[in-house]
């Protein structure tokens, strides 16, 4: 609600039913499928609101899954009436040990006494490095979600302002006054129309200046920035 995000928006981004969406907001579990099924949907629509999915998955699992008596038990516990047995390995004679001792420094001392390999003699005009073999290219990192990018308008002066997500209008040809500012938007992209150059945009809480122009100012915004429209492409909110 405070994104201004619609439910039918999510549906169509998750392809998880609005009915289901709602069940997961006001906690009714028992309107969903099953607990394999309320993790899953947690996941997905945690995902799609930017949130920490594995924390609210956490939560649901400490707070309405009960393990059963067999996963509380220790580990490592002896079964009733049992006492471990400490395994003990077999006792090598003293006389053993000191054979292997003895013939270990005799197969040393045969190593030390070996020659060194000849090494290779070069030779003019002959290259006697060897060039290492090319390493394989890692693979491409996998292409990155599309994030959400907040929008702000701060009226500097009277300006008519036209704004679009997607299809959906969000502000439908209102004129601001100096001083006054619109609510936070959020979406993937964002469609502009400005009546003039009397704005100031917060785009992810940064404020950027609108360019002068004799002609209504048409801009685009999403998480890679923002770029000019052409007439045909500016949105256009009837009055």
């Amino acid at each position: 609600m405070r994104a201004r995000i619609d439910v039918a928006e999510i549906e169509a981004e998750t392809k998880i039913r609005a009915k289901y969406l709602r069940a997961l907001e006001n906690e009714e579990w028992d309107l969903l499928p099953g607990p394999t099924y309320v993790k899953s949907f947690l996941r997905t629509y945690a995902e799609a609101l930017d949130l920490d999915a594995k924390l609210l998955v956490d939560e649901y699992k400490l707070r309405h899954e009960h393990l059963s008596e067999v996963e509380l038990q220790p580990i490592n516990a002896a079964a009733p009436g049992r006492e471990r047995r400490r395994r003990q390995g077999p006792v090598v004679p003293r006389w053993l040990v000191i054979v292997l001792i003895f013939a270990g420094l005799i197969f040393a001392l045969s190593l030390l006494g070996r020659d060194e390999p000849n090494a290779p003699v070069a030779t003019p005009g002959t290259d006697t490095q060897t060039t290492p073999a090319a390493a394989p290219p890692p693979p491409p990192p996998p292409p990155a979600r599309p994030k959400r990018v907040s929008l702000r308008i701060v009226a500097t002066g009277p300006v008519n302002v036209c704004l679009k997500a997607g299809e959906r209008t969000l502000i439908r040809g209102q004129t601001l006054q100096e001083g006054q500012r619109t609510p936070l938007f959020r979406s993937r992209r964002l469609r502009l129309t400005l009546g003039n150059n009397s704005a100031r945009l917060i785009i992810n809480g940064e404020s950027r200046n609108v360019k002068a122009s004799a002609e209504p100012i048409g801009i685009q915004i999403t998480q890679n920035g923002r770029r000019s429209l052409s007439e045909a492409k500016r949105p256009v909110c009837a009055s």
